[in-house]
C-alpha cells in the first residue's frame, strides 16, 4: 500500500468529525469537505474545503485537484422525514451527488466508500447479513438503495459500502443530536419523554464506525460491510439503559408505539446486523452501549 490520501465528505457531521480525529491522530494525509464553513474546531482550516457536492463542476475540481487515493462519502440527507417530504432534494444529495463523486473517483482510480443504512431493509426479519435483499420503505431508504446501485452496477471494482445503524457520540456544533445524547440531557432535566418500544436497533458508537471505515480503506477491502453496535434493542430500552447507567429517574419516561407518532416516513420495525463478516475480515470489535457512556 502506497501513501494514502483520503477525501472525507460530510466532515461537519458526527462520523465526518470522528474520521478527521482518527486521521489526524494517525498523522494521515486527508482533506475534509462539507457545505459551508468548517464547524469542527479539531479540523485545521488548511485541511478543509467547502464544497457543494450537488454542483458537478465543483466535485470535478475537488477530486481532480486533490487526487485522493480513497474517498469516504458520508455526506447525505439522513433525516428520514425530511426526505419523505422533499424527495427531490433527497434524490439530488443522496443519489445524484453520489454519482458525481463516484464517477470522478473512477476517473482517477480511487477507492470509493459509500455510507449506507439499515433502513434499506424492511425490518421484518432483523439481524441482516450483507447479502440480504433490500426492501426500502421510504424515500430516504430508496435513495440509499439507488446510491448503492451506482457502485454495484458498473464494471469498476474499487468500492466499498458501509451500512450502519443509529450512530451516536459527541461532536462539535452538530446540526442534529442523536438519541443517546438527547436521552441523557432530557432525562437529566426530568422532561416527559414518549419513547417507542416497537422499533429495534443496534446503536453504533461513532468512533467504532470511523475506525471500521478507515480499516476498510487501509486494507483496500471491496464490497459491502455491516458495521453497527453489537446489541439490538428497542428504542425504549436504549433510553432506559442510558437512565440506569447515569442513575437518572425514569418516572417521566412513557412507553408508546410508532403509530402514535404520525411520522411521514415508514421505518423498519426491527433491524440489527450480523457482524460476522466485519469481525472476520476487519477485526471489528464494537463497544457495548454501557462501555461508551462514560465518554458521552
Amino acid at each position: 500500500m502506497g501513501v494514502m490520501k483520503i477525501l472525507v465528505t460530510g466532515s461537519n457531521g458526527l462520523l465526518g468529525q470522528k474520521l478527521v480525529s482518527q486521521l489526524s491522530r494517525g498523522q494521515m494525509e486527508f482533506l475534509a469537505s462539507s457545505k459551508g464553513e468548517n464547524r469542527n474546531p479539531e479540523c485545521p482550516e488548511s485541511r478543509y474545503k467547502s464544497v457543494d457536492i450537488c454542483d458537478e463542476s465543483a466535485v470535478v475540481e475537488l477530486v481532480r485537484t486533490y487526487r485522493p487515493t480513497h474517498v469516504i462519502h458520508t455526506a447525505a440527507i439522513t433525516n428520514v422525514d425530511v426526505c419523505e417530504l422533499d424527495p427531490s432534494s433527497c434524490h439530488q444529495v443522496n443519489v445524484t451527488a453520489t454519482k458525481y463523486l463516484f464517477d470522478q473517483s473512477v476517473e482517477i482510480n480511487a477507492h470509493f466508500q459509500l455510507l449506507s443504512t439499515d433502513f434499506i431493509f424492511d425490518g421484518i426479519q432483523g439481524n441482516y447479513k450483507e447479502e440480504d435483499l433490500p426492501n426500502p420503505l421510504s424515500h430516504y431508504a430508496r435513495s440509499k438503495v439507488m446510491a448503492e446501485e451506482i457502485l454495484k452496477s458498473g464494471s469498476y471494482t474499487k468500492w466499498s459500502i458501509v451500512r450502519t445503524i443509529i450512530v451516536y457520540g459527541l461532536g462539535n456544533n452538530l446540526s442534529r443530536t442523536n438519541i443517546i445524547c438527547w436521552a441523557k440531557e432530557a432525562l437529566g432535566k426530568g422532561q416527559a419523554m414518549h419513547i417507542i418500544d416497537d422499533q429495534f436497533r443496534a446503536p453504533t458508537w461513532a468512533d467504532d464506525l470511523a475506525w471500521a471505515c478507515l480499516k476498510i480503506c487501509k486494507l483496500d477491502k471491496i464490497g459491502v460491510f455491516h458495521i453497527s453496535g453489537p446489541e439490538t434493542m428497542s428504542i425504549y430500552e436504549i433510553v432506559e439503559r442510558v437512565a440506569k447507567y447515569f442513575s437518572l429517574s425514569i418516572d417521566n419516561l412513557v412507553r408508546t408505539n410508532s403509530n402514535t407518532l404520525n411520522q411521514p416516513a415508514k421505518r423498519p420495525p426491527k433491524t440489527g446486523f450480523d457482524l460476522s463478516k466485519s469481525r472476520r475480515e476487519l477485526g471489528y470489535r464494537p463497544m457495548k452501549l454501557e462501555d461508551t457512556l462514560p465518554l458521552i
